[in-house]
């Protein structure tokens, strides 16, 4: 369902991997009968024209069924400890002219993909409260 890399792609103001979002959050949520149902037919072959037509902005993400944002909301937390530090940790380093200029240009350049990746996952745990 994500593809051969197996994760989603979150944007400052979207999910910009969504069909696949989408289709995750409502298969993992549903029920063992609902599912019977969706593995009988193969998947959905018609999906309402509102589904369609809708994205996953910011703003949708926040209003998921309960179920849904509870398992996203908990996919971020794991995903956060993943990484060796939290975000105040990178960002107290970005502050740190001293300690930030002691890094090579390429430990630099991760320092601000971890830092980005991190506020976004952030931002996003706090649409999905």
């Amino acid at each position: 369902m994500v593809g051969e890399e197996g994760a989603f792609v979150l944007g400052w103001d979207e999910v910009l991997t969504e069909e696949e979002l989408s289709v995750t959050l409502k298969v993992l949520c549903m029920s063992e009968e609902e599912f019977k149902e969706y593995k009988e037919q193969d998947g959905w072959e018609d999906d309402s024209e509102e589904e369609e037509n809708s994205t996953l902005s910011n703003e949708a993400l926040s209003r998921l069924k309960p179920p849904c944002k509870k398992l996203l909301y908990d996919s971020v937390l794991l995903t956060l400890e993943s990484y060796g530090a939290d975000l105040k940790a990178e960002q107290d380093l970005l502050n740190n002219k001293e300690a930030y200029e002691k890094l090579s240009r390429r430990e630099q350049q991760a320092l601000h993909v971890r830092y980005g990746q991190k506020r976004i996952l952030h931002q996003l745990l706090e649409l999905l409260q």
